[in-house]
């Protein structure tokens, strides 16, 4: 079969294709993005009609997803870490309605916080929810688990989460790919009540769930992914899993390792591998990428007192990605960690382009509360939140998405007047709607700046769903019409603009002001790709 040259994130998409999905739906966030990204790309895909979106957020996503399996069909929902707790209601329930056409859900998550607020592991909720998780280690493996998801998913009824990392999703290497297999046919569940989650069904379902733990834990032992291998020095048993199995074979000279490695890439964990490894050796290192996941899961395991070293005693830093090096130290090697970066060489702080509307936003907002005390200002998730740094210094809290909103509202019950919110405009219908009708609801005193630069600028310029909609959602939650204040944020309306801002601060209710303006991100691609249409017709004449 043909061989590609594929980030991880692409193989599973490619996986995803040629493994004759019908729908993916999803919510843009690093390093999940370019999945999605592949898949409404690809000319493959779009010749087999399959759906490919972006949902408002990642719970709609992955409910869209759920409705495609519901009809007999193949569907992949995929998000970020932080997008899996947006979706949890979903994902955790789905496991109990289970899935008729094949479902698989890609979390990616980010160690070391590149592009996150928190190091969370996906693979708690899989072990949460009770459903398979598979966790490739590299590029070809997440290929191949993908044509493997769908079949156990199809093959049991039940979703499966699929786990990556930033550094698997963000490498590439070849990639062998199976031949392509046909969308299902439409197909209702033979049980039309099977996703109805009414107390009496649910319990029924979950039962169901319950009893196929044993049928997952037999997969996990036979199905190949999780392998064992022999060593000869049995003082140390090794158990690692994802990436981290790369890290510790870039340590061994032809990769050849004295002692026992168990490799886990499916879980629930395999007992009876754990158990032949707890039999044979002295100690174990865990070598796991995120949480102690498959470490914690030990002390329920292991039938006898065992010396098991990782992160839970420092073995391994217990935050921060895992490296080669790392891995090394742990195992007791020389530690080749290269000298500091030298006092001399500064670090480049991350900053808003040349051009963007964000700045001529923040400058004006500073100039509204100039004569206001300080910390007033509650922001979100995008690319705004860089109005934290300087020269700005324009904002106060960055907790998740929609938090600006909630946050403003609460600390204007609670006396500090004004406040305000900065959210973006993909942010605002990803999980602000519901924020400001709360304080629509109160009339709490708040003014919402809603930066509309009609994109998901902060993960590549994604179409966002706010576009075109911003002042009828307004209206529809109820801001009053005369308190919904569209500018356009450039230098030249700096005066303007502050005097628009300074007047919805001293209204005694919600206001909500758009700064709206184009990412310049986003207009130098259209201007790019304008020119080069202009370029070719006058080739063709």
């Amino acid at each position: 079969m043909q061989k590609l040259l594929l980030l991880g994130d692409e193989a599973i998409a490619q996986a995803a294709i040629d493994a004759g999905i019908s729908g993916i739906f999803s919510y843009p966030g690093t390093p999940s993005t370019e999945i999605t990204e592949y898949v409404m790309a690809s000319k493959q895909a779009a010749a087999k009609g399959i759906k490919a979106s972006w949902a408002a957020n990642e719970k709609t996503a992955v409910e869209t997803a759920l409705g495609v399996s519901y009809a007999g069909k193949r569907a992949m929902s995929c998000m970020k870490h932080v997008g899996l707790n947006v979706a949890a209601d979903a994902f955790v329930n789905s496991a109990i309605t289970g899935a008729n056409g094949g479902f698989v859900i890609v979390a990616a998550d980010d160690p070391s916080m590149h592009s996150s607020q928190n190091e969370q592991d996906s693979r708690f909720y899989g072990k949460f929810a009770m459903i398979p998780v598979l966790e490739p280690s590299n590029q070809q493996e997440a290929y191949d688990m993908v044509h493997y998801g769908f079949d156990i998913s199809e093959k049991y009824q039940i979703p499966v989460l699929l786990r990556i990392t930033t550094r698997l999703a963000h490498s590439r290497a070849a990639v062998v790919r199976k031949p392509e297999r046909p969308q299902n046919e439409l197909r209702l569940p033979s049980d039309l009540k099977q996703f109805i989650l009414l107390p009496v069904i649910a319990r029924r379902r979950y039962k169901g769930l319950l009893a196929n733990q044993v049928l997952f834990e037999q997969e996990a032992e036979t199905a190949g992914f999780n392998r064992y291998f022999d060593g000869h020095d049995k003082s140390l048993g090794i158990i690692t899993s994802g990436i981290a199995y790369n890290y510790l074979m870039e340590n061994f000279t032809g990769r050849n390792i004295p002692y026992p490695v168990l490799k886990i890439s499916q879980y629930p964990v395999p007992v009876n591998m754990i158990t032949k490894m707890e039999q044979e050796c002295k100690r174990i290192l865990v070598i796991e990428e995120g949480a102690p996941v498959i470490e914690e899961s030990l002390r329920g395991l292991l039938s006898k007192s065992l010396n098991v070293n990782g992160r839970l005693d420092g073995t391994i830093p217990r935050d921060g990605e895992l490296n080669p090096n790392i891995v090394a130290v742990a195992l007791g090697m020389e530690d080749h960690r290269g000298m500091d970066v030298p006092g001399l060489v500064v670090g480049r702080p991350p900053s808003m382009c040349v051009g963007c509307s964000h700045i001529d936003m923040y400058n004006a907002l500073n100039a509204a509360l100039s004569d206001f005390t300080k910390g007033r200002v509650f922001s979100d998730i995008g690319c705004y939140t860089l109005g934290a740094l300087a020269p700005f210094n324009a904002i106060n809290s960055c907790v998740d998405m929609g938090a600006s909103i909630t946050m403003a509202k609460g600390a204007a019950d609670a006396g500090l007047v004004p406040a305000v919110a900065v959210i973006g405009d993909s942010t605002f219908t990803h999980s602000g709607i519901t924020g400001l009708l709360d304080a629509v609801n109160s009339n709490s005193p708040i003014t919402v700046l809603i930066a509309d630069n009609s994109t998901t600028g902060m993960t590549g310029g994604q179409k966002s769903a706010a576009t075109g909609k911003i002042e009828d959602i307004c209206r529809g939650v109820g801001v009053p019409e005369e308190h919904i204040r569209v500018i356009k944020p450039l230098r030249k309306n700096h005066e303007e603009n502050v005097k628009v801002i300074l007047e919805e601060l001293t209204y005694n209710g919600v206001s909500v002001v758009i700064p709206r303006r184009e990412c310049i991100q986003t207009l130098n691609k259209r201007m790019r790709a304008k020119a080069a249409e202009k370029a070719k017709a006058k080739e063709s004449e």
